[in-house]
This record gives C-alpha cells, sequence and structure tokens, in this order.
C-alpha cells in the first residue's frame, strides 16, 4: 500500500487530489454534536494543501436514498473544515455535476474544496457494477491522483472507496495508515494479557469478531444491552432487558469454547434497572435501582453495569498489555447510567498497556463523557470497519489501495 508521503515526495503542487474521507459527522440540525471525524483527516488535507495540491474533499454524511437531501448536506462539514484549516473551503452544492465542475476548476494551488454528499448519487452505493462504475468515472473525471483517508467507510465496497482508486493513482493518508498499524496491534504477534472490553445494544452485531477474539484474546469484558442475551444463556432471569433469544444457542456455544480455550468471559455481576428507558431529550432523572446480574426483576430492564461490576472490570483490565474496546456499558448519553461506561474509560486510561477504543459510540462517548483523548493509546474513527478487521474479512478499501 503506497502512503501519502509517497506522493508528497513526487510533488503534489498543481495536481487535482481526490481526498475520500469520512465526514459523517452527527448533526442536530445543521450543527455538529462531535467534529472528531473531521479533525481526523486534517493532517492529510493540510499536507497536500501546503505541498500545493489542489485538494478535492468526499465523504457520505448518514443514508440518503440516493437523491439530494438537504438533511444530509455536507455543507456545516465543509464549513467545520474550514474552521479547522484555518483558512477557506470551497464547497460544490453537487457532486460531479456543474457545481462540482466549476468548483474544482476554480481552485488554485493550495486550495481545498468539498464536493456535496456522495450518498446523493445513487451510483455510490448501487449494487449494480455497471452503474457504480459510470459514478467511479464522473468522479474521477474530477482528479489526477486519489488518496484514500476515510477509515469509517473502507469495508464499504462503494464507488467512491472501491472502484474510483482503480481508475487513478492511489494512496493511503494519514489516517488509514495510522489505523491498519493499529489495528495489525491487535492480530499480529499482539502483547499480553490481551483483554477485550465489548458493549453496545445487540450481540449479534458483535459474533463474528467474537468467534475471532475466542482464539486471540485473554479476557472478554461483556456489558451494554448484548450482556442480558449471555445473562440469559446462563438461565438469569432478565426482565424486559434487550434480548436476542435466537442468538442464545451461539452465545451458549462461545461460552462453551472460551471455556475450552483459557478464554476468560467475564460478565456483570449487578446491573441498574429501571421499568421504562430514560428519556434521552430531557435527561429527566432516571432513579434506576442496582440488583444483582440474577435478580432483574421481571418487569424492569438492565440500563448499565452496576458499581461491584465496574470496579470487577477495572480490575480485569488493570494489568493488560493490549486493550480493545468497542461498544458502551450501558445508556451512557443519560447521567443516570454514564458510571459503567465511565469506568471502563478510565480503567483503559488507568491501564500500562496499549489502548485502542474502536470507533463508533465508544469514541462519541469518550468525548461526551470530557475525557481526554490523548490519553488513549488510539481512538479509532470506525467502528464497523475496526471490528470487520478484527474479524479477519477482506476490506474493500483497503483492497482497493493494496492493488
Amino acid at each position: 500500500m503506497k502512503t501519502i508521503d509517497e506522493l508528497l515526495a513526487d510533488g503534489v503542487a498543481g495536481r487535482r487530489v481526490f481526498v475520500r474521507a469520512d465526514l459523517n459527522v452527527p448533526l442536530d440540525g445543521t450543527n455538529i454534536t462531535d467534529d472528531g471525524r473531521i479533525r481526523a483527516v486534517l493532517p492529510t488535507v493540510k499536507a497536500l494543501a501546503e505541498a500545493g495540491a489542489r485538494v478535492v474533499v468526499a465523504s457520505h454524511l448518514g443514508r440518503p436514498k440516493g437523491a439530494p437531501d438537504p438533511a444530509f448536506s455536507l455543507a456545516p462539514a465543509a464549513a467545520r473544515l474550514g474552521e479547522l484549516l484555518g483558512a477557506d473551503v470551497a464547497f460544490a452544492t453537487d457532486t460531479v455535476g456543474d457545481s462540482a465542475r466549476a468548483t474544482v476548476g476554480g481552485l488554485a494551488d493550495g486550495q481545498v474544496a468539498v464536493v456535496e454528499n456522495l450518498r446523493f448519487n445513487a451510483g455510490e452505493t448501487s449494487k449494480d457494477d455497471a452503474e457504480r462504475a459510470a459514478f467511479a468515472d464522473q468522479l474521477a473525471a474530477l482528479a489526477d491522483v486519489y488518496v484514500g483517508d476515510g477509515f469509517g467507510a473502507v469495508h464499504r465496497g462503494h464507488a467512491s472507496v472501491f472502484d474510483l482508486p482503480k481508475r487513478l493513482p492511489h494512496y493511503a493518508g494519514y489516517l488509514i495508515a495510522t489505523e491498519v498499524g493499529v489495528l495489525k496491534k491487535l492480530t499480529e504477534d499482539v502483547k499480553r494479557p490481551y483483554v477485550v472490553a465489548l458493549g453496545g445494544a445487540k450481540v449479534s452485531d458483535k459474533l463474528a469478531v467474537i468467534d475471532q477474539l475466542l482464539g486471540k484474546a485473554d479476557r472478554l469484558l461483556i456489558g451494554g444491552g448484548m450482556a442480558y442475551t449471555f445473562l440469559k444463556a446462563k438461565g438469569y432471569e432478565v426482565g424486559i432487558s434487550l434480548l436476542q433469544e435466537d442468538q442464545i444457542p451461539a452465545v451458549t456455544e462461545y461460552m462453551e469454547r472460551a471455556e475450552k480455550n483459557g478464554v476468560e468471559i467475564v460478565l456483570p455481576v449487578d446491573v441498574l434497572v429501571a421499568t421504562e428507558f430514560p428519556d434521552l431529550k430531557t435527561k429527566a432523572p432516571a432513579n434506576p435501582t442496582t440488583v444483582a446480574a440474577d435478580a432483574i426483576p421481571a418487569d424492569q430492564e438492565g440500563l448499565d453495569i452496576g458499581p461491584q461490576t465496574r470496579k470487577l472490570y477495572a480490575s480485569k483490565l488493570a494489568d493488560a498489555a493490549t486493550v480493545f474496546w468497542n461498544g458502551p456499558m450501558g445508556v451512557f448519553e443519560h447521567p443516570d447510567y454514564a458510571e459503567g461506561t465511565q469506568a471502563v474509560a478510565q480503567a483503559l486510561i488507568d491501564s500500562p498497556g496499549f489502548t485502542v477504543v474502536g470507533g463508533g459510540d465508544s469514541a462519541a462517548a469518550v468525548r461526551t463523557l470530557g475525557f481526554d483523548e490523548q490519553a488513549f493509546g488510539h481512538i479509532s474513527t470506525g467502528g464497523g470497519a475496526s471490528l470487520e478487521y478484527l474479524e479477519g474479512k477482506t476490506l474493500p478499501g483497503l483492497a482497493a489501495l493494496e492493488d
């Protein structure tokens, strides 16, 4: 995989460089609530602009239906990119149309433009090879060189991620190079003990990575909504907690295999419960109670790990040489259910080992709860991409850059 340093060494002054970024930031109307993904691509965009490239930044945002939708416009992201760069960033109101061609054509050396949401074009996500290829051809006409730096999208076989690099000289940006280097530390020559903390809502989202980790990790700490399927598999009452009953056979098999392989699976010993899900808009007091994990009332729902579990998980992370964390321990968006996620984040900070926060909700939690991002070894920008890499899958966006 060629890197941006090789591109810069060859010289980029006057060349149009297409940077496939991941500007898929959360929005409250037109206000960006977390600009982490924009900041993550800054080193690549800055280096190219300072070297005299004419930089064309492209990304998706949300899931529009293959047509323009103002709710998913990249205009706020373009404005924020300009603020962070300390320079004007031009914005094209379409992706490959008249505005894009004029905006890119008007760039001078060292200037940056953002084109509108790639998913406003049906060809970006089409499963039809010809339709995707046609859109990739239109994108290729805007540039001389391709730089892949949208790690959060590399597990998608989309036109701008997979088809476009085949049409232009292609290089990995700083973010992708960093992400791949970190993930190799989690899969090749891992320093032990290797502890993985998994949370989030659905156990089905994590089964494939658990399957792989049973042969690699020393301990798995399970929290979040997915924990209740594990607890149910042990024969516990879980009340009205989130439960995927169809996954109980798989979870049972994994627990049995973990025991045979000497992999410790650690489950909550107590949980915070309530009769209803909290109001995340008003953040009204939820008044949860703490119960043992094997004594959840039939009419109540588990919404966070309890104080004894927080201490237990911190102790299981204390001697780790390598840690990967993906998924919150509870409904961290509400202050009454944030302490489990806070405890795991703090345990990563206190750990002497190399710590990786696996993107997605975990990265959002770190920022929402006010932790110093520099206190972690690495915070990934791509939760789904990170998990699929750990599952051993071939990621289309990385494969395209390696050709």
